[in-house]
């Protein structure tokens, strides 16, 4: 089995990458950890970067995974090929791009691109977002699923995710005591649906409510607090239609023995408790 550690960072291609760098900084309060040739590299936490932006096509994107131990990413690798889902190994320069010592890249069922590293670097610098949106750091992310049941069963056997809860079929997934590192959602193909960072309290997420608001940047859902991880939420667009969420609260589960995940209806309620209702056209992009 496959331990994954923690989320790393996300890698997303633009058309626009000065466009999108505005955005990270002044919209969504990300700090720039590094300008390299195609590329700008955002903090949000002590990391070195959690998120990419690089020239290149929208759609190509890759969401990274820790593994604590050298051993891991040879036995992953050897895992994956098994199965059948064909593994490549990232060169040296391929490395210091992503600031990891070593990764490991594959696609999951649907096709979504998955990088395993060992050691990505962190900084001895101070994250300050340019904009004070309260954030403590990236948390979760959410990926299209072409069929939930097969892409459960893959990462939940192939890898230490456990299913939390579900709305309708689709897992949330904990790699730790965090009620989920990764969420599913129904698609047609591949993609990231939504990149999660943390903030400090509901405060932040109603100031960046208005911030964002008045500012023309299109809601997706909320305010609102999901009845899954009791965590309170904010979804809103981002460059090249990326959802971008923050959340304050989120529920951790400590008593793996006595937890036993729930089941939530895929409508509105499944959703949030206090009566939002998500744009569904975006959440099932």
């Amino acid at each position: 089995m496959i331990t994954l550690a923690d989320v790393s960072y996300v890698r997303l291609g633009t058309r626009d990458l000065e466009g999108a760098a505005r955005f990270a900084t002044e919209y969504l309060g990300l700090d720039v950890a590094e300008r390299a040739k195609g590329a700008i590299y955002f903090k949000s936490d002590a990391r070195e970067h959690t998120l990419c932006y690089f020239e290149g096509d929208p759609g190509d994107q890759a969401v990274c995974f820790e593994v604590e131990q050298h051993a891991d990413l040879d036995a992953a690798a050897a895992q994956l090929e098994r199965l059948g889902h064909p593994v490549q190994h990232g060169t040296h320069e391929e490395a210091d791009l992503r600031k990891v010592h070593e990764f490991i890249s594959f696609k999951d069922p649907t096709g979504n691109w998955i990088e395993l590293a060992w050691r990505p670097a962190h900084s001895g610098k101070r994250y300050h977002g340019q904009r004070d949106a309260g954030i403590t750091g990236f948390s979760h992310i959410g990926l299209c699923s072409s069929d939930l049941v097969r892409d459960e069963a893959f990462w939940t056997s192939v890898t230490n995710a456990r299913v939390s809860d579900r709305i309708g079929d689709a897992p949330l997934l904990r790699i730790d005591e965090v009620h989920h590192t990764i969420a599913m959602f129904p698609s047609n193909g591949p993609g990231i649906q939504h990149i999660n960072h943390q903030v400090e309290s509901s405060d932040d997420i109603m100031r960046s409510y208005h911030f964002l608001r008045d500012r023309q940047v299109k809601m997706v859902f909320g305010p609102g607090r999901h009845p899954t991880s009791s965590a309170k939420f904010l979804y809103f667009e981002g460059p090249e239609g990326m959802v971008f969420e923050y959340s304050s609260g989120v529920r951790e589960i400590a008593d793996e023995l006595i937890y036993r995940e729930r089941q939530f209806p895929f409508e509105p309620k499944g959703f949030c408790k206090w009566g939002a209702k998500p744009a569904i056209a975006e959440f099932n992009k």
